[in-house]
């Protein structure tokens, strides 16, 4: 975290060196929102290339993690969102196609989520451990979302002036801090908020609220309940009236006040729905069970879970059904965690009998039950598995990844070419889809190195390290493989040409993204 730390530090410096946008006068009227597309805004291009130098850095960060399971859990919430702020005129094609818009989640057990510049999010597990629902968790990511789109980044920058960069270099500091010391994370967020005038309060004050109506119009357009946003709402509140432990991150960098609230609440009353939150469906409940283990509490917390598990009586009211499974499901994954093969086996066994009549809830056991006889070391009892609960809707993008890539880890377990050779098939279709999937790259390295294609092998490890912004790592695996070529290694020549064209071109692009990186600092 002290590269990333270093890296960010440096990004403030480079704005002050060259500035990005020019400083605004301050007249009577500067305490309002200046326009959408405002002359003094940074760039987008100049904010895409900002937000890759720090998403660079994240990708670098141990407790950066792209757990296949739940990246699709919340990219079926995220990519709704993303339709739904096209449909409005929220999101214009340009701005679509300059960003990211990625979403990175982060082995925290804060409750957090933050933008960056360029289309980046980053949402802490800690926060999907919270979430009440999928209503709730969009709600989150549509407030996001619209910070994005509506500029408020590059419009603080140019309403600050010189003091922009340092502010925002502190906030995202503070924010990525957050997983290591949270003492230090809100000395530096406070510290860089402690340097603005009222006035400028204000501003932050007016984004909030602009993100608030954004996101509120965007989560109800993508088709989720308006009361999530209220209940999220709650949760919040409730938090703030607490001695904040700094488990709350998200209150500091987002500040709650009473306008906002009742703004939100009245929404709900004009939209007429008065009805008390929906309870959580069983995916969500069982995602958070995942999300509780996966951000790492300890033995201690581990066995925890277990007792929390055994405490529930064998018929538990039906009303009770998703949070029982929740709690099965992070038994389950905590059990195997712990070693303890027995236990894993029956809780999942009551997990299974209670989501039976659910085909998601039935699907997300089936894929936790590979997970585990891939831990054993028994491929063949995880693809037995696979078989019998794969996603047959090709449409379901966000389904279809977790299985794909258990595939490819049971794959390379198995050792066996007649496997192999069949994920590797389906890697390959997946990444000319989705080229910035760097598990995928990096798993279809290992199947074409299994298989003796060391030119393919290569270049696929240099598309896992480009995907990752990694643009150096790239090159050295592009040269790597020009070298074999020139020293005549090769198994297959008509194969091989053709991969030399690829390796070749592909060179080229990241050479110049590599130069332009340079130029930059």
């Amino acid at each position: 975290m002290k590269y990333a730390f270093a890296a960010i530090i440096l990004i403030a410096f480079d704005w002050l060196q060259v500035p990005l946008v020019q400083a605004q006068p301050v007249g009577a009227n500067s305490t309002l929102l200046p326009t959408l597309g405002d002359g003094g805004e940074m760039s987008s291009s100049a904010e895409r290339r900002l937000g890759d130098r720090i998403a660079r850095e994240i990708y670098r960060d141990p407790d950066y993690l792209d757990d296949p399971v739940l990246v699709g859990y919340v990219q079926g919430i995220w990519q709704p969102l993303l339709a739904a702020a096209r449909a409005r005129g929220d999101l214009s094609p340009e701005l679509q196609d300059r960003f990211a818009w990625e979403i990175m989640l982060g082995r925290d057990r804060t409750v957090n989520a933050f933008a960056l510049p360029g289309g980046y999010f980053g949402v802490h597990l800690g926060l999907l451990a919270v979430v009440g629902s999928a209503d709730e968790l969009a709600s989150v990511l549509g407030h996001e979302l619209s910070h994005v789109t509506q500029r408020h980044i590059s419009r603080l920058i140019a309403r600050q002036g010189q003091q922009g960069p340092w502010l925002v270099g502190a906030l995202i500091l503070g924010a990525l801090a957050a997983s290591k010391s949270t003492d230090a994370a809100n000395a530096l967020m406070v510290g860089g908020q402690a340097a603005l005038a009222q006035g400028q309060l204000n501003f932050s004050r007016d984004m909030e609220r602009e993100a608030d109506r954004g996101g509120y119009g965007i989560m109800t357009d993508a088709g989720f309940d308006a009361r999530g946003f209220v209940g999220m709402f709650d949760k919040l509140q409730k938090a703030s009236r607490l001695n904040d432990n700094g488990a709350y991150p998200y209150l500091r960098s987002h500040p709650l006040t009473t306008e906002r609230i009742a703004d939100m609440q009245s929404r709900q009353l004009t939209a007429g729905s008065l009805a008390p939150v929906p309870t959580p469906s069983l995916e969500h409940a069982m995602m958070v069970g995942r999300a509780r283990v996966l951000s790492n509490p300890g033995v201690d917390g581990l066995r925890g879970l277990l007792l929390e598990a055994d405490s529930w009586p064998v018929s538990a009211p039906p009303s009770m059904a998703a949070r029982h499974a929740g709690v099965l499901y992070a038994s389950v994954l905590a059990a195997g965690r712990l070693r303890d093969d027995v236990a894993a086996s029956t809780y999942l066994d009551r997990l299974k009998a209670l989501v039976s009549s659910d085909p998601v809830g039935t699907l997300l056991a089936g894929w936790l039950q590979a997970e585990l006889s891939l831990a054993a070391g028994d491929w063949r009892s995880a693809q037995a598995q696979l078989d019998t609960v794969s996603v047959t809707d090709r449409d379901a993008v966000p389904m279809r990844r977790p299985e794909l890539l258990l595939r490819g880890q049971l794959a390379l377990q198995s050792g066996q070419a007649a496997v192999w050779l069949a994920v590797a098939e389906r890697l390959q279709l997946w990444v000319a889809e989705h080229p910035r999937d760097a598990q995928a790259w990096q798993l279809l390295a290992s199947a074409y190195s299994a298989q003796r294609q060391t030119l393919r092998a290569l270049r696929a490890e240099a598309e896992a390290r480009a995907a990752q912004l990694d643009t150096a790592a790239a090159l050295d695996r592009l040269k790597a493989a020009q070298d074999l070529l020139r020293r005549g290694v090769s198994l297959n020549p008509n194969a091989d040409h053709i991969e030399a064209s690829i390796i070749d071109t592909r060179r080229r692009q990241l050479e110049s993204a590599l130069r332009e990186q340079a130029l930059e600092r």
